[in-house]
């Protein structure tokens, strides 16, 4: 477990220095003279369809990636490993298919947005470069994980990518990118540069090789293989279209969408920071929990599980609470454009949604590692026939720009009830504690105790004073009732860090 705690502390420290530049690069999007809250929602529009065309290119290469790379490993040298190889052209073929597709229903693309979203039309065909370096991004990525290399593809994912959008953000302030014309269109190949660093980083590294002889191990496996990605492929697709069908949906049916998916994208990428381990702890857990169902070690599964639970528990509420507290005045202080205000009821419900999510820790993970990996693709199918209708409901009569919210915190709360209670019957496993409810009042508390104390006190004097006092309560309350096992080790690392507390590096 000291293994996974240290990737995952990097890699959570990674994921937290991304956030900040992406915080950094929201709000020059969104202040008052940047960008315009169409352009804004656009760059978001560009990343959910993106995210549709990989989970769609990729035809379940990286479930085929963490579920078999330990036999890989274990039974052919590196040169004759043919798993990436043939991982990259099933890859690269699925999205031949995915332009295809693309070129023949843009009438239908014109139709649904050629009103609300006229600009989604004018960029349709940037969005291309943008997905498939997203596509190669991702199976390098999955492939990077099971080489232990997660902490660099993390810096890739988390950091790269933002800084190069910095650098177009700030060229377009400066007028050396004269329009946002230009802006997009850069834009647009700014992943599939990212793509490219990986890729040569895992070639001076020796790390990789590519070969199209089909090895004994692909022979072996193959049916297993084809059994596996058939489902897997299929669930996670399903999946990845109900978390950003969101956006999409409202830019095609609300009047002026593309500005409002502008708000909609700012109260999603300041949820963003709930998930801040999120990705260091699912990086770092799956190629142990790869090896676990090989070698069959219950109890591993069970204290990954566990701990995976309780760390993310903890800091989302914690997040959540403290983003929650300074919304409004966040806004207004950080002269965001008005508008932005709306986000902020957006924003609670994403937030509640993934916390929810977070709290149940790496149960999608365990699933697909198993031997139960087709109930991955039942629950998605149960999750996209329940998301559909209810976004498109909820959006089009009801909520507006916060039905997809309102929608996703009722599907991801059945969603993960479902896989809970599955991986409870077949194999009695479970994350939750009384220390799960003691975070839960733990934050309620600590929360209602600086809202009542600093209400009327405004500005960043009033961020400020209400975030320090948080941040006191919170973490002394989670230290004092010894809420997770790993805030001591984590905290005696940060000691000897520091210089505060001698003792072995």
């Amino acid at each position: 477990m000291s293994q996974i705690r240290k990737q995952s502390i990097i890699s959570s420290l990674v994921v937290y220095i991304g956030f900040a530049i992406g915080f950094f690069n929201t709000y020059l999007f969104t202040r008052e003279g940047g960008f315009t809250q169409a352009e804004y929602g656009l760059t978001g529009i560009f990343m959910a369809v993106a995210n549709i065309m990989y989970s769609v290119a990729n035809l379940g290469m990286g479930a085929y990636i963490y579920k078999f790379y330990p036999y890989y490993k274990d039974n052919l040298p590196k040169k004759q490993n043919d798993m990436l190889s043939w991982a990259l052209l099933v890859s690269l073929t699925g999205f031949c298919l995915v332009i295809i597709a693309g070129i023949m229903f843009k009438d239908l693309v014109i139709r649904k947005y050629g009103t609300n979203s006229p600009d989604l039309v004018k960029y349709y065909y940037y969005i291309f470069p943008f997905g498939l370096g997203l596509t190669l991004f991702s199976v390098l990525e999955a492939y990077t994980w099971q080489l232990k290399k997660a902490v660099f593809s993390n810096y890739l994912r988390e950091i790269q990518f933002r800084v190069l959008t910095t650098i177009l953000i700030i060229l377009s302030f400066t007028g050396i990118i004269a329009s946002f014309d230009l802006f997009i269109k850069i834009y647009s190949f700014t992943f599939l540069a990212v793509a490219l660093i990986l890729l040569a980083y895992l070639f001076y590294q020796q790390l990789i090789s590519f070969t199209f002889s089909v090895s004994r191990v692909s022979k072996k496996f193959f049916k297993k293989i084809v059994a596996l990605i058939s489902f897997v492929y299929g669930g996670s697709m399903v999946f990845t279209i109900s978390m950003v069908i969101d956006t999409i949906i409202i830019a095609a049916v609300l009047p002026n969408g593309l500005a409002l998916a502008g708000i909609y994208t700012l109260a999603q990428n300041i949820a963003s920071l709930i998930q801040a381990p999120q990705r260091g702890i699912i990086s770092s857990s799956l190629g142990a929990l790869s090896q676990a169902w090989k070698d069959k070690d219950m109890k591993k599964i069970d204290r990954i599980y566990h701990s995976s639970s309780i760390n993310q528990l903890i800091f989302s509420v914690g997040m959540f609470s403290l983003i929650w507290l300074n919304f409004s005045d966040a806004v207004f202080s950080f002269k965001l454009q008005s508008g932005y205000i709306d986000a902020r009821w957006v924003f609670f419900f994403i937030g509640i949604m993934r916390i929810v999510d977070m709290g149940t820790g790496v149960s999608s993970q365990i699933i697909n590692t198993s031997t139960r990996w087709r109930f991955d693709f039942f629950t998605g199918i149960i999750l996209l026939s329940l998301t559909l209708p209810l976004n498109y409901i909820f959006t089009k009569y009801y909520f507006g720009v916060m039905g997809p919210a309102i929608a996703n915190l009722i599907t991801f709360t059945i969603y993960n009830a479902i896989r809970y209670l599955f991986l409870i019957k077949k194999f009695n496993l479970q994350p939750f504690t009384l220390n799960t409810l003691y975070t839960l009042i733990l934050g309620t508390v600590s929360f209602y105790a600086c809202y009542f104390l600093f209400n009327n006190l405004h500005g960043f004097t009033g961020i400020i004073s209400r975030s320090i006092l948080f941040i006191l309560l919170f973490i002394s309350g989670a230290f004092l009732l010894k809420l997770s096992p790993d805030l001591l080790p984590v905290w005696h690392v940060v000691q000897k860090r520091l210089g505060i507390k001698k003792g072995d590096q």
